[in-house]
């Protein structure tokens, strides 16, 4: 009778065992039947599977995010800033996130930026680096680790070719710009045959982006002032800072005792800046005439000084913001799997006290 009975209640108990295992079906029907073996596994490991599985889920979900790296070798100077806030904007338009990183004028700086970025699993990185010599370096790390890079400003080469996307000014004819603008001034003042007046050429010789700026201005100049004498032509060379662009101009001016009325134009903002500085503490800032590029200091000058409170008489405006934007719309282009534009160059206008609001905007303020 015992043995009936046990018997009886084991029928019973495979049969619900049945039942509930066409029920969990039922209510499952589109369920993979992948998971149940990992459950399994991760029962008899102690759960190990199961934060390995977790911790791959977080990879996949880190690494399918937007996540662009800005790396600028003066993060800052002021063009730079507005560059980069353009460009955060533009990534986080597309529901990303930006990166801002400031090189310090260090190419070891930049080297750890960029192994920082490519740890981090970034989508692609954005570049100006401190030391184009470094091109090649960037561009094997980024190649081998799998992300896309844009060069900004200044472009990542080797012997004079473009080595990766570029994105930045159209620098000769920017340089030509201000050429003619100081020509201009010089007939407008006779200041051509002038033995008291001097035009200075502030120069970055080692940035390729900077040495055409430099040359169209130089070019534009003397072809469209042929009576001025080339030997009151002077060059300073500097780093792209204002400090450095200050002592580079000082050296010249104070070599150069004869010349009374300085022209000057250069190669950034900076340097223009520098030079203001060191025409107002050699006492000759009244009438000398200085050329910005970029604007972005100037305007500083026109709405703290006014006018006549500074030496800076104009300046090449081109917007930082297009610089910024263009530069990830073609790494964009890039981690999207389209062949990149390999060169985007911005135009500029030339601004003065009289039209530098209405040309500038929102970014005259």
């Amino acid at each position: 009778m015992k043995r009936k009975v046990i018997s009886v209640l084991l029928t019973m108990a495979c049969a619900v065992t049945l039942l509930a295992g066409c029920s969990d079906d039922a209510a499952t029907p589109a369920a993979s039947s992948a998971p149940a073996p990992a459950a399994e596994t991760a029962a008899a490991d102690g759960g190990a599977a199961s934060e390995t599985a977790g911790s791959a889920a977080a990879e996949t979900t880190a690494t399918g995010d937007l996540n662009i790296y800005g790396i600028y070798k003066a993060g800052d100077q002021t063009w730079f800033i507005d560059e980069g806030n353009a460009a955060k904007a533009a990534v986080e338009e597309l529901g990303g996130t930006f990166t801002y990183v400031d090189a310090k004028m260090s190419p070891e700086e930049c080297l750890k930026a960029v192994d920082n970025a490519i740890a981090n699993k970034a989508s692609g990185i954005v570049i100006c680096v401190p030391d184009q010599t470094m091109s090649q370096a960037v561009v094997d790390k980024c190649k081998e680790a799998g992300i896309p890079v844009v060069s900004a400003d200044d472009a990542l080469e080797t012997d004079g070719t473009k080595i990766a996307p570029w994105v930045g000014i159209d620098g000769y004819n920017i340089g030509a710009a201000n050429g003619e603008w100081v020509a201009n001034y010089v007939k407008d003042n006779n200041l051509a045959t002038d033995e008291e007046c001097g035009l200075l050429i502030m120069t970055m010789d080692t940035v390729t982006s900077c040495v055409p700026r430099a040359e169209g201005e130089q070019d534009k100049f003397t072809e469209l002032c042929p009576d001025f004498d080339t030997a009151r032509i002077f060059k300073a060379d500097y780093d792209g800072t204002t400090d450095k662009g200050n002592t580079a101009a000082t050296s010249v001016i104070t070599a150069h005792p004869e010349i009374k009325k300085w022209l000057v134009t250069g190669a950034n903002e900076e340097g223009t800046i520098g030079a203001c500085r060191a025409l107002e503490s050699a006492g000759l800032d009244k009438d000398a005439c200085v050329v910005g590029l970029g604007a972005y200091m100037a305007k500083d000058e026109w709405n703290n000084k006014g006018a006549d409170g500074t030496c800076m008489k104009a300046s090449a405006y081109f917007s930082s913001d297009q610089v910024g934007k263009g530069s990830i719309d073609v790494l964009m282009q890039a981690i999207n799997g389209e062949e990149p534009t390999m060169e985007t160059a911005v135009d500029a206008t030339v601004v003065t006290p009289e039209n530098y609001k209405e040309v500038m905007g929102a970014a005259a303020e």
